[in-house]
This record gives structure tokens, sequence and C-alpha cells, in this order.
């Protein structure tokens, strides 16, 4: 694992490394036409090493290669925008988009799953038997502990429906109820287990959200059987003719255009931790700290701006498309001024070195971090939304 304070750094020399150039910039000018296979080689050997310790910081084994299908659900972009403090830049922040407080609270990590489409079990249109659906969850990491767990589905208003909000009838109203299935389905009956339910009226428009945390918690932590979850739409009217047909959770049940499917389908969210970091936490955007003069020579920040294009990353890291990760750089004179930030023992050998210098003098270290999140795609094409501490430095001082 590489230290948060060399981050920087080792990012800076990547960028450097496995750009469209790299190998060039490995080579002095005057020395490129007699490159030999052994150079090549080293520098081949050098950027494997560079980005296998990067990859290995982030959690991942092998460098992600997303497929065209891949599909980065709205709901963790949303998040991930309110979450960096993105929306609230642009100004443009969905007002019905509720932030999930309470589950990232304790959670650093968001994975979304869409169902395995080819093991979803249809029915016959007006029929109440519920669907499964089947996740694979097992790109989570097993030292990732997950806390919570939800099943979002997307309604749509009928436009026939009854609209008066304030109706007390039940020709509006459905039941969703949400299962977990205990055992393997035999002869199309499931074996199921109540996880959440809720009644909703057909003249609105939105997301439903419902907990599946203890059927995710068993199939995690438990290592208990995953048979899928099932969802079951009951109109409390049994002569409505909509037969909660509003509810978008099958594909053939309800036909859409690829693109708009892709989006409204059934997704699954986990909450999770690793145990590495802090907490998602609702933040505003951070400007940045401007301190001493341009032309002071005295340790302060620098400009570091990280393109995860120029190292070939865009792929598959959806957000942000590059951060800007600071360095540290400068002198730390004798005396040390107040605003060098230094401790105790900087300020020591400072003095030492003023008298004997084979002492070396203090250096300029970060001495404040922060965290960013990134928003990615993962080995199997799944989309995580990640806290990583110590990517920024806020602040710089001799040690």
């Amino acid at each position: 694992m590489i230290p948060g304070n060399r981050m920087p750094m080792v990012l800076l020399l990547c960028q450097v490394l496995l750009g469209e150039s790299s190998y060039a910039s490995l080579i002095p000018e005057e020395g490129k036409k007699k490159a030999s296979a052994q150079h090549l080689g080293q520098s081949h050997e050098l950027l494997r090493d560079f980005e296998a310790s990067l990859l290995h910081m982030f959690g991942l084994q092998r460098r992600p290669r997303p497929s065209y299908s891949a599909v980065v659900p709205q709901y963790l972009l949303d998040l991930y925008r309110l979450q960096s403090g993105e929306a609230e830049e642009a100004g443009a922040h969905d007002v019905s988009f509720h932030y999930p407080e309470r589950s990232t609270s304790r959670a650093n990590t968001v994975r979304g799953f869409h169902h395995e489409e080819h093991m979803e079990e249809l029915q016959s249109d007006g029929s109440e038997t519920p669907l499964r659906f089947v996740f694979n969850l097992s790109s989570i990491p097993e030292e990732e502990l997950i806390s919570t767990a939800e099943l979002r589905l997307y309604r749509q208003q009928i436009d026939d429906a009854i609209s008066d909000p304030q109706a007390t009838g039940d020709e509006g109203l459905h039941r969703i109820n949400i299962y977990e299935v205990l055992k393997p389905p035999r002869a199309g009956q499931l074996i199921t287990q109540l996880l959440d339910t809720r009644l909703v009226r057909h003249n609105t428009t939105r997301w439903e959200s419902f907990d599946v945390s203890p059927a995710v918690l068993r199939w995690t932590r438990d290592k208990s059987s995953n048979h899928g979850l099932a969802v079951e739409v009951v109109p409390l009217n049994r002569t409505s003719r909509h037969q909660g047909r509003h509810v978008r959770v099958s594909r053939s049940l309800h036909p859409l255009p690829d693109a708009d499917w892709s989006q409204l389908r059934p997704l699954l969210v986990t909450f999770g931790h690793d145990g590495k970091s802090h907490p998602l936490t609702r933040r505003a955007k951070r400007s940045p700290k401007q301190r001493g003069r341009k032309r002071n020579r005295n340790c302060r920040r620098h400009a570091l701006y990280v393109d995860f294009s120029d190292v070939g990353w865009n792929d598959w890291i959806v957000a942000p498309p590059g951060y800007q990760a600071y360095y540290c750089h400068g002198e730390c004179p004798f005396p040390l001024a107040d605003h060098l930030n230094s401790t105790n023992h900087a300020i020591v050998q400072t003095l030492v070195n003023s008298v004997n210098t084979n002492i070396p003098k203090a250096c300029c270290v970060p001495t404040e971090l922060s965290a960013i999140s990134m928003l990615y795609l993962d080995e199997t094409d799944r989309v995580v939304l990640k806290n990583y501490q110590e990517m920024v430095v806020e602040g710089c001082g001799c040690r």
C-alpha cells in the first residue's frame, strides 16, 4: 500500500509514464535513436509496476475493461454529484433526490447491481405470481462489510388513472411487496419471506426504495445461498384495469426502448465499508486554499492536476475526469516562520542545521490531506462509488 502523503507524486509519475508518449519521455532526447530493447523492456516493467500499485490502492485486482453494454445508473451518478459537492456547484440539484443520510453515514463504498436478466422468471399478463430477480453480488470483496441495502423500483403514472391525490377509494391503490426467495424455485412455486412492503397510488411517477438489508446481509456476511428477490404488485381493487403495469419490473412485461430500460430496470444498491477510510459525507465543493505569494520560495502548496484521460483510465473512471491533487515544495529556512506550520522537532532540526550542515533541513511535506470520491466501473462492469482518503493536499508545512 502506498502511504497517503506519497500519492500525489506517484500519480504524477504515473501520468508521465502512462501517457501516449510515455516511452519517449523515459529516454533522453539525444539518445532516442540508440535506445535498446532492454531499455524499452524496463520501461514496460516500470509501467506495469506503477499501474499495479495504483490499482491495488483502489482495491482492484486488475485494470477494468468496461464493455460497451455497461450502464451507469442515474441514481449513483446523482449520489456522486451530491456527495462530492458538484451538484451545489452547478446549481442544478434535483430537489426530488433524497440523499440517503442513514445509509451513507456508515459506508465508504456504494455499489449498484442490475439483475441477471437471463435468469428472470417471467409470468403471464394479469398473474399475481411474484417475479424473481437474481443479483450477482460476488464482486463484493470479503473484507467489505455491508451495512444496508435497498432495492429500487421505478413506477410511472398511468394517464387514465385517478389523478386526485386526496381520493380515498381503492381504485388507484397498489401494494408492492418485496420478498427474499429462500429456496430454489420448484414447479413455478416460490418459497419466500417478506422483507418490505409499501402501499402506493398509481398517479405518480417516481422511484420507490425498499429495504432488503436482511437478505443481503445473509448472502454476504453469513454466506447463505442467494436465490434472489421476488417482487409482487397487488392492486387493492381486484377489478382494477391496470393490474400494477405502472411498475417497471420486467422488459417483456413493459416494452421499452433499450435506452429507457437500461435506466429504469430494477436496481439493487449496497452500502458498505472496507475499514480503510472515512464514510461518505454530503459536502459542499471546497474552494482551493491560496497560501503565500507565487514568487515565495518557501514551503507551500503547488498545483498538480491529475487527468485520468492522460493515464488512459477515463474509460472506466466515470467521475471525476480528474482532480487537483496539489503537492508541497519549497524551502524551510532558518528561522522557521509561524506560517510554515512547523513542529517543534522541525524547529530544533533547522536550528541544528544552521550550525551543522551534516544535519539536513526540515522537509516541506503535506500536513493536511483530504479525500475524494470516485465513481467507476469495476472488473465486472458493476458501478462503484467509493471514498478515498488522503488524495488531496490541503496544507503544507516543514517537518
